[in-house]
């Protein structure tokens, strides 16, 4: 072998080793942000649970006077580009909360994101309840710089495409939460669209983005904003415009909207809208025009579509099998849901929500069919099913 073809030989294999190590090097720099998949229930669906990521908190603040609802803008560590959302959808965050004997309690919440998408961080926004430990654990534990990990945006509480019918968007308590991006979403669609937000609350101190709302009342003249106080206070605020004294009912709205077709969007504790939703349909608003979300684990009344046959007993039994626990049993027609019947029969499986909201008891379906009187806010992955607002129409095999 000649001298320069040696040379030749040996300048390629150093190159290939430079090479090699700047490969390395980048593939540390930028890991994978993602498990691989695993086997999908069908094809063409994702594979299963939502994977977690990671998100630093970079800015919090208070966003009421009284200090019961803070807000937290959250990054992505990874510095990857925001998974996109549509206002009144929600994150749901897996939390590792330390107990008094220094272990760590796992849970899981959903927050709904409280601002619209800006493509640079989610805000969310959470209310203080006394004894909730995820809650406290935000306000007492949550700082800036602290990083904690989220699901991708879900939810299907978001804005109906129509831009022509007036919107009447209700709040009560921190169900302004998802209202708020929804109602910026609304102003910056049109400025003609009349849109009527009313904002439950006790007292003015207890008003979340006060001076973002009216900060909106005063540029947009297509917006009438109501807030409605339960216990008033003193204050000249719960005086101002727009203010009403009592409760968010049907009388209010009668004697404040104006006649014709609205599409009404309401968020707060079920008391409220166990109230207003039957009372707006008996009023002759189309259940098409009628959207909500409630609080954890709670159900509204609709009325007429109630679920109320699937409680009566059983013609045809049915057979629950678990197939990790190894239990075989007969469904109980008044179970609420199939996580109730697991929990009532000891099988453990995991939960969170129990609203159909945070996936967290998404389990693999084996065989038979289970449905649901609500479509859960929860995207089902195919081949899986939801234990805390399911139940079974034929007899099932799950894998827990």
């Amino acid at each position: 072998m000649t001298a320069p073809l040696l040379l030749l030989y040996i300048t390629a294999a150093l190159l290939a080793q430079v090479v090699a190590g700047i490969a390395f090097a980048l593939s540390r720099r930028h890991p994978r942000t993602q498990p691989p998949p695993e086997v999908a229930g069908q094809a063409g669906g994702r594979p299963g649970p939502l994977p977690l990521r990671e998100f630093r908190v970079v800015r919090r603040e208070y966003a009421d006077p009284a200090r019961t609802q803070c807000t937290f803008h959250l990054e992505p560590v990874d510095g990857l580009p925001l998974e996109p959302f549509q206002a009144g959808q929600f994150l749901t965050f897996s939390l590792q909360i330390p107990d008094p004997s220094g272990a760590a309690l796992a849970i899981t919440r959903c927050y709904s994101l409280s601002d619209i998408a800006d493509g640079s961080h989610y805000r969310i926004t959470v209310k203080r309840i006394p004894g909730g430990k995820s809650s406290e654990y935000f306000h007492d534990r949550i700082s800036v710089g602290d990083i904690v990990q989220a699901k991708p945006p879900a939810g299907h509480f978001t804005l109906d495409p129509d831009l022509s019918t007036p919107v009447v968007l209700i709040a009560g308590g921190i169900g302004i939460t998802p209202l708020f991006p929804m109602l910026r979403a609304l102003l910056l669609q049109s400025s003609v669209r009349p849109v009527h937000l009313y904002y439950g609350i006790r007292r003015a101190n207890e008003g979340a983005f006060r001076t973002e709302l009216e900060a909106l009342r005063t540029a947009h003249a297509n917006l009438t904003l109501h807030w409605v106080y339960s216990q008033p206070g003193t204050t000249g605020d719960e005086d101002s415009t727009g203010a009403h004294r009592g409760r968010v009912d049907l009388p209010l709205l009668k004697r404040t909207l104006p006649h014709g077709l609205h599409h009404f969007y309401l968020c707060g504790p079920s008391s409220m809208l166990n109230d207003l939703v039957p009372a707006l349909r008996n009023w002759g608003v189309p259940t098409s025009h009628i959207h909500f979300e409630t609080f954890g684990p709670s159900s509204v009344n609709l009325g007429v579509d109630d679920d109320v046959a699937s409680r009566d007993p059983l013609a045809t039994p049915i057979n629950v099998e678990f197939r990790v626990s190894g239990r075989s049993l007969a469904w109980d027609s008044d179970a609420a849901s199939l996580l109730e019947f697991a929990e009532r029969h000891s099988v453990a499986v995991q939960s969170g929500c129990r609203s159909g909201s945070c996936g967290s008891c998404e389990t693999r379906l084996l065989a038979g069919e289970v449905r649901y009187a609500r479509t859960p806010d929860h995207d089902i992955a195919p081949g899986f099913c939801l234990l805390c607002v399911g139940r079974p129409s034929t007899s099932v095999a799950l894998e827990a």
